[in-house]
């Protein structure tokens, strides 16, 4: 799958070659993917609902994956032609193509969106924690204020750790301006389990929401960037990282601090999205919230397309 996705042999080529790119759709695409446009898309969603599922994540799937070296290589990219460019094949498709994800969902769904999708000016804003360009964040107004208007939840992402800071930094900003309704999000976070650093950064996030009296969106996940993130701030196994997530999950729903999530202040306002394949967690997550005193946190459980649809029918 590598070798397609960077190969400049049109053998190769999804785009060059119409055989290879009838093959993938049928297969690989078909597994994962909703579609490539509206009709796909809605057929697809129809077919989750029709198995039980309540809801789904719509993503506009447009990502970059930084080597070491274009980590370090990053510009502004904020002046002359090369900021024109930026913009026009950059930051507008990836605008355009989350507003009209957006449009796409209904009730109870959710839209992904993935910021380092936006381009260069965005990922060299977020390594230096930096605010959003000029022209990015009057994309992301117009994406989180459309967002608002359909009620329709945002999930910001996590990424790579060489960009996850400034990401951290946006969610927080966008959080409070959106998520003034108690216990009702428009805008969610990402924490990953899997990261040593993740208890200390969501106790932070979540006093941060008690003091100033806003409602934290937290999606929960194991992880996504092993290949790619430092090793040393990841769990050194599997079995850590899924201790920090069920006990992370625990005081999520129950609203109390815990072991793992510890900070002197009120629980705040919140709204959680679990993503999890693990079956063992989400029983334990179900569990929990079936307790009266867990009545009135909002809980939704996801998990990615084609990777065992069927869970949600087991618990």
């Amino acid at each position: 799958m590598s070798t397609l996705a960077y190969s400049n042999q049109a053998l190769f080529n999804p785009d060059k070659n119409p055989l290879l790119r009838w093959f993938l759709k049928q297969t690989f695409y078909a597994q994962f993917c909703a579609g490539e446009n509206a009709a796909e898309v809605r057929r697809t969603v129809d077919g989750l609902k029709g198995i039980g599922y309540t809801g789904v994540i719509l993503g506009y799937a447009k990502e970059v994956v930084l080597t070491d070296e274009q980590t370090r290589n990053l510009s502004a990219c904020d002046e002359g032609p090369i900021a024109e460019e930026c913009i026009r094949n950059e930051i507008t498709p990836w605008a355009v193509g989350t507003m009209e994800t957006l449009k796409l969902a209904g009730p109870d769904d959710f839209v992904a969106l993935k910021f380092s999708g936006a381009g260069r000016q965005a990922l060299y804003a977020l390594k230096n924690r930096l605010p959003p360009p000029q022209h990015l964040k009057k994309a992301l107004d117009e994406i989180c204020d459309l967002a608002a208007k359909r009620d329709v939840p945002l999930l910001f992402d996590a990424e790579q750790t060489a960009i996850q800071a400034g990401i951290d930094d946006w969610t927080l900003q966008y959080q409070r301006k959106y998520n003034t309704k108690p216990g009702h999000a428009i805008i969610y976070g990402t924490y990953q389990a899997y990261l040593k650093g993740t208890p200390a950064l969501l106790g932070s996030h979540l006093a941060a929401a008690s003091k100033e009296n806003f409602t934290l969106g937290i999606k929960l996940v194991r992880g996504a960037y092993l290949g790619t993130d430092p090793r040393h701030v990841i769990h050194d196994t599997k079995e850590e990282t899924d201790a920090a997530y069920d006990s992370i999950a625990s005081s999520l729903i129950r609203r109390q601090w815990g072991p793992t999530l510890q900070q002197n202040v009120a629980f705040p306002q919140i709204s959680i999205l679990l993503g999890s394949h693990n079956l063992a967690s989400v029983r334990k997550a179900r569990e929990i919230r079936a307790g009266p005193e867990c009545a009135g946190t909002e809980l939704a459980i996801a998990q990615l397309q084609g990777m065992a649809d069927e869970i949600r029918k087991k618990v």
